[in-house]
C-alpha cells in the first residue's frame, strides 16, 4: 500500500514539473544568454564596466576573452557555445585559435548577434567583416570623422574629433520608447552603408559639416566622405533575423562617454549626462532581441461556421484565418498590434490578398471565398516591418471544383436553354398534328 502511495505521489510530482515546464516555456525569451567578448586588451574591461555591467544586470552571462587567445571556438561538436559576440578588439590582426573572419560570418549565419565596434586602429581582419556585413569603413587607415561646427565643447582647442551627434533614426523598436534628448559623443571613424543591401540601417549619422580626414595633415583633395553620407554606428538585421550593430568608436562604450556630461559648442544647454549610456543601452537591447522580436502561434484555417482544419477546400468555400502574434518585451511575450499585417491566397501568384483584423490581444483574422479556380494553394504571411524580426509563414492546401453530384440540379442562368429547348419540342409536336391531320 505504501508503495502505491508512493508511486502515486512521485506521479503527481511529475505532472506538476511538467505544468511549471509548459507555463516557464510560453516565458521563455527568444535568444539565450551567453555572450562572448572578444577584447584585443583586457584593460578595455575596466574602461567599459558599465557598459558591460548593463549586460550583465540584464541578465547576460559574459565571458571575457582576448582576441588571440590560442584556446578561442565559437563552436564545439556542431553547437555554438554563445549567443552572442562582442568584438571589441580593433586592431588584432588575426583571432586565435578556430576563430577567424569565415568563423564570425558563419556565426552570424547561424542567427546569431554581434556587436563589432572599431577605431581608427581598426585592422584588415575587422574592416573586412564590417564589409561582409554591408558597411565600409573610410580606406584611409589615419582617417578620422572631423565636424569643426558640431563638436564638443570640452574640444574646443582641439582637432574637432571629438564630434556630438544628434541625427538619429526614427524608430522606438530600435531605440527604445523615450526619446534621447542630450546628443552622444563620439570620436572615431566614419563608414558607409552599401548601396545594394537593404538589410543595414543608420542609426547615427554624422551632421551636414562632418568630414572624413587624417586629423593630424592637411587636406590636399576633397575628402571622400562628406556630410549626412557618413554614418556613426549602423544595423544590420540579416534575413535570418540575426543581428548586427557596427560602430566606429570603441569610446562610445566607454564609462568615460557614458558618464560624461556633454555640451556643443557654440550651445549654452549643457546636458550632466551625453546621451551615450542611453543610446548603448537601447541598442544593445535590440541587437540582442530584448525588443521588436515578434513569433507567431497557433496557425490556424477553416470553413466559416466550423472549427476542424480540413484537408483540402472545394471553389467558393467561405473559410476563415486567423494567427496569433507576440512581441517580446524584455520579460514576457505580449499581444503585438497593428494593423497591417496581410494574408495572401497564393497559386503562382497571390489571388486573394486580405489586410487581416485584431483583436488588440494579438488575434489576427479573415475571412474570404476561396477562388473559383481549383489546384494546389497555400496560406501565405509575409511580414517585415522596420526594426522588427521578419515573419514567413505557409500552410499548403488544395482546392478541389465540384464533384459530378454536387452540381445544382437546375441552374439560374440556364433557364433560357431550358425554355428553348421546350419550346422546340412543342413546336415540332404542333406541327406535326397540323402537317398530319389537316391536308
Amino acid at each position: 500500500m505504501a508503495t502505491r502511495r508512493h508511486i502515486l505521489l512521485l506521479a503527481a510530482a511529475f505532472v506538476s514539473l511538467l505544468a511549471l515546464e509548459a507555463v516557464e516555456g510560453l516565458e521563455e525569451g527568444p535568444r539565450g544568454r551567453r555572450l562572448l567578448v572578444l577584447l584585443d586588451d583586457l584593460a578595455v574591461r575596466s574602461s567599459h564596466s558599465a557598459f558591460f555591467g548593463s549586460l550583465q544586470a540584464r541578465g547576460f552571462d559574459l565571458e571575457f576573452r582576448l582576441a588571440d587567445d590560442p584556446k578561442l571556438s565559437l563552436h564545439r561538436y556542431g553547437q555554438y557555445l554563445y549567443d552572442g559576440l562582442v568584438l571589441f578588439a580593433p586592431s588584432t590582426p588575426r583571432f586565435g585559435g578556430s576563430v577567424d573572419q569565415n568563423a564570425v560570418l558563419e556565426f552570424i549565419d547561424a542567427g546569431l548577434d554581434m556587436i563589432l565596434a572599431a577605431d581608427s586602429s581598426a585592422s584588415d581582419l575587422i574592416r573586412g567583416i564590417a564589409t561582409e556585413c554591408g558597411v565600409d569603413f573610410d580606406e584611409d587607415p589615419e582617417a578620422m570623422v572631423i565636424d569643426h561646427i558640431n563638436y564638443a565643447a570640452m574640444d574646443v582647442e582641439g582637432d574637432h574629433t571629438l564630434i556630438v551627434g544628434d541625427d538619429l533614426i526614427q524608430s522606438d523598436v530600435i531605440l527604445g520608447s523615450k526619446k534621447i534628448e542630450a546628443p552622444v559623443l563620439f570620436r572615431g571613424i566614419g563608414h558607409t552603408a552599401n548601396p545594394s543591401n537593404s538589410l543595414v540601417l543608420k542609426v547615427l549619422s554624422a551632421s551636414p559639416s562632418a568630414y572624413s580626414a587624417n586629423p593630424k595633415t592637411k587636406l590636399s583633395l576633397p575628402p571622400s566622405l562628406t556630410g549626412s553620407a557618413i554614418s556613426l554606428v549602423s544595423v544590420m538585421q540579416a534575413r535570418n533575423n540575426a543581428r548586427v550593430l557596427l560602430s566606429g568608436s570603441l569610446d562610445l562604450f566607454s564609462n568615460r562617454f557614458l558618464k560624461s556630461g556633454v555640451q556643443k559648442a557654440g550651445s549654452k544647454t549643457r546636458y550632466e549626462r551625453a546621451g551615450n549610456e542611453q543610446f548603448v543601452t537601447e541598442t544593445s537591447k535590440w541587437v540582442f532581441h530584448e525588443r521588436g522580436h515578434l513569433k507567431a502561434v497557433n496557425v490556424k484555417h477553416h470553413k466559416v461556421g466550423e472549427t476542424n482544419e480540413p484537408g483540402m477546400y472545394r471553389i467558393n468555400d467561405d473559410l476563415e484565418y486567423s494567427v496569433e502574434i507576440y512581441e517580446w518585451s524584455g520579460t514576457s511575450w505580449k499581444p503585438y498590434v497593428a494593423d497591417d499585417v496581410q494574408l495572401q491566397f497564393f497559386m503562382m501568384s497571390p489571388y486573394v490578398l486580405k489586410t487581416m483584423s485584431n483583436d488588440n490581444k494579438g488575434l489576427y483574422s479573415t475571412s474570404f471565398k476561396v477562388p473559383d479556380v481549383y489546384g494546389v494553394f497555400q496560406f501565405k504571411v509575409e511580414y517585415q516591418r522596420l526594426g522588427y524580426t521578419g515573419l514567413s509563414f505557409t500552410k499548403q492546401i488544395p482546392v478541389r471544383p465540384y464533384r459530378h453530384n454536387e452540381y445544382e440540379r437546375f441552374i439560374t442562368s440556364a433557364y433560357p436553354y431550358y425554355t428553348a429547348s421546350f419550346s422546340t419540342m412543342c413546336a415540332f409536336f404542333i406541327f406535326s398534328l397540323v402537317y398530319l391531320y389537316h391536308k
